[in-house]
């Protein structure tokens, strides 16, 4: 990305200041000449010095204005620079010389400042690719992909020599879900780049998390037979796993660790096919060898806390949340799990449970996640509607969701409680919000079923019906799937 914009700045200093001097160069007179031959020169302070008595001959020039903007941002003297632009600016607002030299400074500021200018400059000059390219790193800077991803198609003959661009783009188209173009994206990126990984490696990326790991593991195959390196050997391994090859997964991540013992992230991933294939003591073995070697990464205990919880050693599970929290306060991630061991060790003493995720919400109170567990136990107690915990219990399924909009368990929650209540167009509403984001969740399907029948709509339901049939046997099928595999801990060997 920063090769990118430094790339673009060349571009616009050079494509620019041309196109100034070659307006400057039209004028014809004495000063400009000389001026715009000092600027030529890059001498800068001779061009500032020429520019002065011309300005007290010619205070409304602002040609003139634009050039001392070129001579103090040659110095590197931005602020007066932009000054001068925009006095430039305040005598002919569309003098396209004066908006492209502060449109530039700004954008080379990252100031948001850059965007009303290289909007101006779109109006004169519509089809720039240069501006609109700029436009597009300024929105994907900003998290707006709408915009980002419409000014990038407009500078397609600029992305093409520029890979961080081109990523950015398709990550932008990804995050749309515009998986198939994002997928043509970065196949260009990667045909354009044969002797550079990384493209390749970004292709096979964008194919796994468009659901197309065959594909994926046929465009890295020829890093794997390479030689490859500890992010291709890992990224591989969830493509073996995606694949349903758990064998291979399993061996690239353990040649992975062996390569580079101390990256963290290796063990995680190890730890979460651990979890999938519910071969717990295996993952907390890998994590304790992880441990060994990063005794400070919160990450780690907060994985190894998660498979204890599933082997219902609830004590070890509290303390290692706790050591992440310590270690990673910021985040609060012990906090939440702490939360869930909670909830889990405690269904038959939910009143246990709520004041563990209570002393957590004091805290950290814009947790959407404990938010949605303190619902989550308070529904958990079916108090009856009305009551004081269930206006707390559904008061905090409200907080959770507006805080995290995507956590769809909070809303399942919160379905719950407007059914309990009697809310079956609200309830509705929830579990469609849930279904937009997992189309197969038992839940929202089961809820809305119900809700709908409530408020006599019928239509849909024989629909939902066969949706929830579905996925009630995908389910049992992905669990099949995932039982077909156990990681065990061999007896001569450390880790597994």
């Amino acid at each position: 990305m920063r090769l990118v914009r430094r790339s673009m700045r060349l571009w616009l200093v050079a494509g620019w200041l041309a196109m100034a001097l070659s307006v400057a160069g039209q004028a014809g007179s004495e000063p400009d000449t000389s001026i715009t031959e000092a600027l030529r020169d890059r001498q800068f302070d001779r061009a500032l010095q020429l520019i002065e008595p011309a300005l007290r001959q010619s205070p409304s020039n602002p040609q003139l204005f634009m050039f001392q903007g070129l001579a103090y941002a040659g110095k590197g003297d931005p602020k007066p620079a932009l000054i001068s632009y925009e006095r430039a600016l305040k005598i002919a607002p569309d003098y396209l010389p004066a908006l492209e030299g502060a449109a530039e400074l700004e954008y080379k500021a990252g100031n948001l400042d850059a965007v009303p200018l290289l909007q101006h400059i779109l109006r004169l000059r519509p089809s720039d690719p240069t501006t609109h390219a700029m436009l597009a790193v300024m929105a994907f800077r900003n998290g707006d992909c709408s915009t980002a991803v419409d000014h990038f198609s407009q500078s397609r003959a600029i992305l093409d020599s520029q890979p961080g661009a081109m990523q950015d783009y398709g990550i932008c188209l990804l995050r749309l879900k515009q998986a198939d173009q994002a997928i043509e994206v970065f196949q260009q990126l990667a045909d354009s780049h044969p002797g550079d990984p990384r493209p390749r490696q970004a292709l096979a990326a964008v194919q796994l998390d468009a659901g197309k790991p065959q594909d994926a593991l046929t465009t890295l195959q020829p890093l794997l037979d390479a030689a490859p390196d500890v992010s291709t050997m890992e990224l591989a391994a969830a493509i073996y796993e995606a694949n349903k090859d758990t064998p291979d997964a399993v061996h690239t991540l353990r040649e992975a660790i062996v390569k580079d013992p101390r990256d963290a992230a290796l063990y995680l991933d190890f730890a979460g096919i651990a979890l999938d294939h519910e071969s717990f003591q295996a993952g907390i073995e890998m994590v304790d060898a992880g441990l060994r070697l990063l005794p400070q990464a919160a990450e780690l205990y907060l994985a190894r806390g998660v498979l204890y919880v599933q082997l219902a050693r609830y004590d070890e599970a509290e303390a290692d949340f706790a050591k992440a929290d310590q270690l990673d306060p910021k985040h609060s991630l012990g906090s939440a799990a702490q939360g869930m061991a909670a909830e889990e060790r405690n269904q038959n003493d939910p009143d246990h449970a709520l004041s563990i995720v209570r002393a957590k919400l004091a805290r950290t109170p814009r947790d959407a996640f404990l938010w949605y567990l303190q619902a989550a136990i308070l529904s958990q107690k079916a108090p009856d509607p009305g009551s004081a915990e269930f206006e707390a219990g559904i008061s905090s399924a409200r907080k959770a969701v507006a805080l995290d909009p995507s956590l769809a368990v909070a809303h399942n929650v919160l379905a719950k409680f407007y059914l309990d209540s009697g809310q079956y167009t609200l309830a509705a509403k929830e579990c469609r919000l849930v279904l937009d984001q997992e189309p197969q969740d038992q839940t929202a399907l089961y809820h809305l079923v119900v809700a709908l029948r409530k408020i006599n709509q019928p239509a849909e339901i024989p629909g939902l019906l066969k949706r929830l049939a579905r996925a009630r046997q995908d389910a049992t099928k992905a669990e099949a799937e995932r039982n077909r595999y156990k990681l065990i801990v061999a007896p001569d060997s450390s880790p597994p």
